[in-house]
């Protein structure tokens, strides 16, 4: 009986895929003679742009919440009179309210759409950052910091994804790297500006994107795939014209999106086991895999306590902590221009290289410090090091697996891999964040080597298992991996 069951469900599955197959490949065929309802030649991009700008928004409130307790700590801690075990659990708690808001997002926006997701998460901030401007004690701080945690786990997965669905392939990638530049910008803001602002007036900057998003998203269409997964047929065609132009030809894109749509529908409804089955495994395990890859690798350690780590080398804090965040916002604009030219593969392994070299400058480093050898080289080499880390960070291993992650999972499983590779983000910036001091502590030069070692790993897992995404549909590249 196991053995007829196991044909009949080869057979089913073989009949689903093929269909998946058949499109992929049709639509290779489309591409190679330029068609102009996938690449919108035939209409504007101008709702495309604006659509965009709209959600990253969100993007920018999520660099927002990740840069304001950096230059606040010490005013904070004064005004209210929190010692240093109370401010680092207002510190810490925003990673526990991302990783709720990771579990929730996929399923949320499956539900009531990624518009209706990313305003929930909007007003979530809005009452976070007035209940931190209101604060007069810990409790009302931490509970304000927990709502803009949860909303900034929402954006970190709805962001991506909603421009990926709504953005033709040929500039999917580049709107999509957006969203890790919107991020960038948000924290390196919030880090300058607040040292000039107070902390309840720097808390009240966190507001301005939420208000610009919220009204936005009364102008801009929902995702179309969203939509044909829903059955609502006229809303679906209407937001994908209006996406695409008045004067575009959206047949044959409409026509590709609702097939694919019918072939998943065919598939039971994902539950969490269900994102180990083989037909899934490779792309859960590639989603999963970059954000592991992208948060164990250190990032969170170094850009939380980077003004320590100059200090500890014998370099200028305030000097070092600027130009890091300069060159983090300029390299990641530049990878966002050429993440559809290059590919997406070519950057990751670019940036993990680059990533490698400057652990082991540090690591280096450190090494000189602790015993007493070359002193006067130490400064030069640790910010070479960190500089050349948060360069190569920004150029790939920041934006790609967002883009990757919002480009490889069925729409049938979206929600609930998408969630599972969000939640694997912020466990591992917890994870980081919480150990990094444990670990300098332990051996300054060995945490960078140990950093080092992990993003060796990660140049080996994407030549092994990351494909290039780089100008295919969202359909060619699920059929693709998921076959």
């Amino acid at each position: 009986m196991a053995i007829k069951e196991d044909a009949e469900n080869n057979v089913r599955d073989q009949k689903i895929r093929e269909p998946l197959m058949r499109q992929g490949e049709n639509n290779l065929a489309d591409e190679e003679e330029g068609s102009g309802a996938q690449t919108g030649s035939k209409g504007h991009s101008w709702m495309v742009y604006f659509t965009t700008f709209v959600a990253v928004c969100g993007s920018y409130e999520f660099g927002s919440c990740a840069g304001y307790s950096s230059p606040t700590q010490t005013a904070i801690r004064e005004d209210l009179s929190l010692s240093l075990a109370e401010y680092s659990v207002f510190g810490s708690i925003l990673t526990f309210g991302a990783m709720i808001g990771a579990i929730t997002s996929g399923p949320i926006a499956d539900f009531i759409g990624r518009k209706g997701a990313m305003r929930v998460s909007a007003l979530l901030c809005v009452a976070g950052w007035l209940a931190i401007y209101f604060a007069k004690g810990a409790l009302p701080l931490d509970i304000g910091r927990l709502a803009t945690g949860y909303g900034m786990g929402v954006f970190s997965y709805v962001v991506p994804v909603f421009i990926a669905e709504i953005a033709p392939k040929n500039l999917r990638g580049a709107l999509t790297a957006v969203n890790q530049l919107m991020i960038c910008c948000g924290v390196s803001v919030a880090f300058i500006i607040g040292t000039v602002l107070t902390w309840r007036v720097l808390a009240l900057t966190g507001l301005i994107p939420c208000v610009i998003l919220f009204l936005g998203l009364f102008f801009i269409p929902e995702s179309p795939r969203w939509l044909a997964k829903k059955r609502k047929e006229k809303e679906f065609e209407a937001a994908l014209q209006k996406l695409r132009g008045k004067d575009a030809d959206i047949s044959q894109e409409a026509t590709e999106i609702q097939e694919y749509i019918e072939t998943l529908e065919r598939l039971p409804k994902a539950k969490v086991l269900d994102l180990f089955q083989r037909r899934y495994l490779r792309s859960v395990t590639i989603g999963v895999g970059l954000m592991f890859f992208q948060q164990f690798g250190g990032i969170n350690g170094i850009c939380f306590y980077v003004s320590n780590i100059f200090e500890m080398a014998g370099f200028s804090s305030s000097i070092g902590t600027i130009v890091y965040a300069i060159l983090q916002v300029v390299v990641t604009g530049l990878a966002t221009i050429v993440i559809d030219r290059v590919g997406r593969k070519p950057l990751l392994f670019v940036s993990a290289t680059g990533i490698v070299l400057g652990c082991l400058l540090a690591a280096i480093s450190f090494y000189l410090k602790v015993h007493e050898l070359a002193l006067k080289a130490v400064p030069a080499l640790a910010v070479t090091g960190i500089l050349l880390y948060i360069a190569s960070f920004s150029a790939g291993m920041g934006a790609v697996p967002w883009v990757i992650m919002s480009e490889i999972f069925p729409i049938n499983i979206k929600g609930v891999a998408g969630s599972l590779a969000t939640l694997m983000n912020w466990f591992g910036a917890w994870v980081v964040s919480y150990t990094f001091n444990f670990l300098m502590t332990w051996s300054s030069y060995g945490t960078f080597i140990l950093y080092a070692a992990i993003n060796v790993l990660a140049i080996l897992f994407v030549a092994v298992m990351v494909p290039e995404t780089k100008g295919r549909t969202l359909e060619q590249i699920q059929a693709a991996i998921n076959g």
